[in-house]
Order: structure tokens, then sequence, then C-alpha cells
């Protein structure tokens, strides 16, 4: 696409990839897995579909957008196009409907955080029961104003663009987060009896590899890391110049979502042992457990604002690129102006979640769907027209465009293969146990 946005370089390239993947799931989901499926013996299995398997899908999506400089829909219609396939878009419509609702119920969870870090800077987290408090605000009226703030955050970056948007806020907010999440895990480490937690998360459970949950779940973990989803890394892709390294990037991707994952692990873990609450309480973890803890514990309005700022990045980071998905659909399709599409899907998006928020049952019924069914499938759809449509030697090439190691013709068949067939199993199984 002729004057095609683009990322300035490697740096801000994988610093946006990083916050894209880095979302609340890293904050309560990554750490509760690994200490439930066995500790350390988790990571065995997690980081080999990671690196094995999860990164080759990263490489593909990547190269798919470069290639064809265009989101999912022109991009699936260019290559099924050349064979003879008329229905390319419509197919290309999936992943992107799967990312945008992913896109719809995310910004209302988004808001609930902006909600949760006002609290902590007015020092509420002492005064209030956190259980009932939260309880009696999602599902409310009260939620549909931080979910508004929200959206109007995110759009008021992605009307500035790859470069002045996208790139150079995760340019500040990815460093600020790791940062953050140091400072905390130290803090974390040091309270009486966290190291109860940190054996929960690294002492091996070795029974736990002879459990074949185990391996399902690490094996959706490692899909869900680093955001595969055949529409969201393929147009960050489509924004990469000729002379990027995707290999490398891709690895840095993961290495760098994986480390912060830790981090998380190491900041709620150890604070959830040290006050005896419940390590597995799920969405509940950051909004009923953590507030209690900074509640409790000597300097917990300082480590509270931290914590709610490092998890307001995260959430925001990620919701930048579930926005600009349909942003650039939009943009794309109807050839509206990058403004007026970012005001549009914003609308729609708000409108469209504006229900869930004063129903969880329907929230949660939406995000399951999105996520169990429609999401995974996007990967598998991307994955197929890629590396069998537009050919495995073909993708391979596109991937070792600008790469200082090229990968080997054994790649093509890795991809071909074993990455598409381990996606199809990803869809099938999420659907079995009933998501990841």
């Amino acid at each position: 696409m002729e004057g095609r946005e683009t990322f300035s370089g490697k740096i801000g390239f994988v610093l946006a990839c990083v916050g894209a993947a880095m979302g609340l799931g890293s904050i309560w989901l990554f750490p509760w897995r690994l200490g439930a499926f066995g500790g350390a013996a988790f990571l065995i299995p997690y980081l080999a579909f990671t690196f094995g398997l999860a990164v080759t899908g990263l490489m593909g999506e990547f190269a798919f957008g470069r290639s064809q400089r265009a989101g999912a829909i022109r991009a699936f219609g260019n290559v099924l196009k050349e064979q003879g396939v008329g229905f390319g878009g419509a197919l290309g419509l999936i992943p992107v409907l799967g990312v945008s609702g992913v896109f719809v119920f995310y910004l209302i969870v988004c808001g609930w955080v902006l909600k949760y870090l006002v609290l902590s800077v007015l020092g509420a987290f002492g005064r209030m029961d956190p259980g009932p408090y939260f309880q009696a605000f999602a599902g409310s009226w009260e939620s549909v104003l931080w979910h508004l703030l929200a959206m109007i955050i995110t759009m008021a970056i992605i009307v500035r663009g790859v470069q002045g948007g996208i790139e150079k806020s995760n340019k500040v907010m990815m460093p600020a987060l790791f940062l953050i999440l140091l400072a905390l895990a130290v803090r974390s480490l040091t309270l009486p009896g966290a190291m109860e937690g940190v054996r929960f998360l690294f002492v091996p459970k070795w029974h736990h590899l002879l459990e074949a949950k185990t391996w399902v779940m690490a094996l959706g973990m490692a899909f869900f890391t680093v955001c595969l989803g055949g529409a969201a890394m393929l147009v960050y892709g489509s924004y990469l110049g000729d002379g990027e390294d995707i290999p490398s990037s891709a690895v840095n991707a993961a290495f760098w979502t994986t480390v912060a994952s830790i981090l998380s692990a190491l900041v709620t873990i150890p604070a959830a042992f040290a006050f005896k609450l419940d390590v597995g309480a799920g969405p509940s973890l950051l909004f009923i457990t953590v507030p209690h803890i900074f509640g409790s514990m000597r300097g917990g309005y300082v480590f509270g604002v931290l914590f709610f700022l490092c998890v307001l990045f995260a959430a925001v980071s990620s919701a930048i690129n579930l926005m600009e998905v349909p942003v650039e659909a939009v943009m794309d399709r109807f050839k509206l102006s990058r403004m007026r599409s970012s005001l549009l899907v914003a609308a729609l998006g708000f409108l469209l979640g504006m229900p869930m928020d004063v129903n969880l049952n329907l929230f949660g019924t939406f995000a399951d769907l999105v996520t169990t069914y429609v999401v995974p499938l996007g990967a598998v759809l991307s994955a197929v027209v890629f590396f069998w449509f537009y050919g495995a030697d073909r993708a391979r090439e596109q991937v070792n465009r600008g790469a200082a190691r090229k990968l080997g013709a054994w790649w093509s068949f890795h991809a071909k293969y074993v990455f598409v067939l381990t996606s199809v199993a990803v869809l099938v199984l999420g659907i079995l146990v009933g998501g990841f």
C-alpha cells in the first residue's frame, strides 16, 4: 500500500509487540497457571511451545502482514485471489472480528483498572472492603464512565498513528512497566511468608508433567502469550520495513513478554501467600486480592499506586493493538482518514460494550465465545492461508528478508505441517476444555 505507515525500527516494533502481548492475562493468568500446573516443571512445556511453535506463528503473522502491506482482510484477499479464490477478504474478516470482539470487552476491564488506579492514588484501599466494593462496581452503571475514559485514552494514542502514537507510547510504557515490576517484585519478596509463594511458583512438581492437562494449558498459554490470532500481530507486521529482522524480532518479543510474565508472578503470588489469600482467584486477584494486600501492608499506598500504574500500562498497550486492527480495516476498506476511522471504531466499540458494562453474565458469555472460538479460528486461518496457499517456501523467503540469520528449508516443513496442525489442535483443545 503506497505511503503506508511504518515503525521507525526494530526497538520500537519489539516494544509495541511486547506491549500488545503483555496484557492483563500476564498479570494474573500466567502466575496462577505457573503455580497450579507444576511450578518450574510447567516452564518446560511452556518454553518449548513458546519458542518451538508460537514464535513460528509470530514470524508468520509478521511476514504475512509485511509481504502484503495490509491487514488481514486485504492480505487474505490478495493471497487467495492468486489461487482463484474470490472470498479471501471474507475469510480475512474472521480474525479481524475476533480481535475486534476482544477489543470490545477488554476496554471494559481497562476501565476497571483506571478506576482502581484512581482509588490507589486516593488511598482508598485501606478504608474499603475490596470484595463487596468490586462486586458493587463491576456490572454497574458506574463502570460505564470508566469504560468511556479508557476508550478515549486508547483512541487518543491510535489517532497519532504508528510512530507518533503506537510506537511512541510503548517506548514510554514498556520500560516503565519493567522498572515498576522489578521494584514491586523486590517488595513482594521481602514480605513475611513470601517464600511460600516462591516455592509455589518455582519448586518443580514433576508429576504434573505426566498429566495431559499440564501440556494442554502450557500450549494454550504459549499461543496466548505471543498474541496469535491472525490479525493483531499481522497488522503490526504490515508496518514493518523490508530491512527489519523478523526472526530476531519475534524471538525478542516472546522473550521479553515471558520475562514480564514471570516478573508479574513474583509480584502477585508471593504477596498473596504472605497475606494468606487465594492465588487462583482469577480476575478478582487484581481487583479484590491485590487491593487487600496494599491496604494491609506497610508502604502499601506507594506500592499500590505503582502496581495499578503498571497494570494500566499493560492494559492500554494491549488495547492499542486491539483497536488498531479494526481501525486499519476501516481505513483500508472505506478509505477514511485515521482520525475518522478511530472515532468510528471507538464509538461502535463503546456502544457494543455498554450492555456488558452492566451485565457481567453477558460479559462472560461474549468473552468466552470470542476467545475460545473466533480468535483461535483466526489464527488457524492465517496460518493456513500463509503457509499453504501463499506457500511455505515463499513464506520463508518473506521471513528471511532482512534477517541476519536465515532460516533453512527445515523451517518450511515445520511451519506448514507442525505449526499449522498445532494451531488446529489449540482451537479444538480450547473448545474441549472450555477455553484457555
